[in-house]
């Protein structure tokens, strides 16, 4: 076995596996917590769950389970044509917008060509950059958020692919359309800018912007979305792109069949237009926000401001202070998001929850902190 696995590309056998947050499952068995007593805030995910109208689409969808779901997703993409303006040959589905992000990695990179991200930027872009053999060129971040003149310093002829998160996991940051906007008129031809927007819909009304219709001026542009977020479809996974017929083109050849679950499609069409649920999803974020930001300015403590649906603060000043806040907390029934694989062993992420998790947080808090002095 050993020789088989040595056959394998070095690429491959280098990358290191992607981390998730830790399900409450894990946190109870290992330390032994009452479940109902343990607060889960480490994977941005919608703590109102999922509305009820993908809930009936689901309960209905799960009587045909036993059929292959539409390999094309055509009613879904009907939808989000129609929400965009775009024609559906534009829109190329995923399961979640990962499955999207490595789709377009598969299309355009290989071994010899690189791809250009940021410091402090989304784990699944050098993960699936190195899973094609590709070179990650990173650029240093800028107060914890993409330099894009750095981005364009960056890229040379090798460069096929551009990756930029915004609002940007795990920092919180984001770029306004001005800037973008402007680096998308300098970007080469024969480079792919995928923007990811899985926290678009946490944006203030001041800061929206509808960069799908920027795919006909920038036709090297693909927009990702994601349902997993404010939508609630995390368990689900489905996320989709809007970019140009040719690029949509090449990355459905690569895109494996029925990437998408007949559950997901179905919750997924009948989310996009539950404007209560997002409108409240929205407002508890909103006020969220506000309690943590408070409660860790309060605290003394550094943070990023954020515009999703969580925050990122420094735990402490040493190497390890972001992992010996994490376990503390843990042992309080409260789960964190360490970063350390980010380059940020210093800082946590948290997830925006509902208000008394927010306060179960914010009240283990100064007793995790505390761990810190303890020798």
């Amino acid at each position: 076995m050993q020789k088989l696995t040595e056959q394998a590309p070095q690429f491959i056998r280098a990358i290191a596996p992607y981390k998730a947050g830790k399900p409450v499952s894990d946190v109870v068995r290992e330390l032994g917590l009452d479940p109902n007593a343990v607060v889960k805030l480490a994977s941005n995910e919608n703590p109102l769950g999922l509305g009820e109208k993908a809930k009936a689409a689901i309960a209905q969808a799960a009587a045909d389970l036993g059929r292959y779901p539409d390999a094309n997703g055509f009613a879904l993409k009907a939808r989000l044509a129609g929400r965009h303006g775009v024609k559906q040959e534009q829109i190329t589905l995923g399961n979640g917008s990962n499955d999207v992000l490595e789709l377009a990695a598969k299309a355009f990179l290989t071994q010899g060509t690189n791809a250009v991200f940021s410091q402090y930027a989304f784990a699944v872009y050098p993960l699936a950059t190195q899973g094609c053999g590709a070179q990650s060129n990173v650029v240093p971040a800028v107060h914890y958020t993409h330099d894009l003149d750095g981005f364009l310093k960056a890229i040379d002829a090798q460069t096929r692919v551009v990756f930029i998160a915004n609002p940007n996991n795990p920092t919180g940051t984001f770029l306004p359309q001005e800037k973008l906007l402007a680096f998308l008129k300098q970007v080469p031809d024969h480079v792919l800018v995928v923007l990811d927007e899985a926290y678009n819909e946490f944006l203030k009304p001041e800061d929206q912007y509808d960069s799908t219709q920027w795919v006909v001026q920038f036709p090297n542009l693909l927009v990702s979305r994601s349902f997993s977020k404010a939508y609630g479809l995390a368990g689900l996974r489905v996320g989709y792109s809007v970019s140009s017929l040719e690029v949509a083109d090449l990355m459905n050849r690569v895109r494996q069949p029925f990437n998408v679950n007949s559950l997901a499609l179905a919750a997924a069409e009948a989310a996009i237009d539950d404007q209560e649920f997002l409108q409240k999803t929205y407002d508890v974020n909103l006020k969220g926000l506000a309690q943590i930001q408070s409660g860790l300015k309060f605290l003394g403590l550094e943070y990023v401001p954020s515009y999703g649906n969580f925050v990122l603060f420094k735990a402490g000043n040493t190497p390890d202070a972001g992992m010996k806040v994490f376990d503390a907390l843990q042992r309080l029934g409260v789960i964190v998001r360490p970063v350390n694989s980010y380059g940020l062993p210093e800082w946590l992420r948290v997830s925006i929850g509902l208000p008394h998790e927010n306060d179960a947080f914010l009240a283990a808090l100064p007793t995790a902190l505390a761990t810190l002095q303890e020798r």
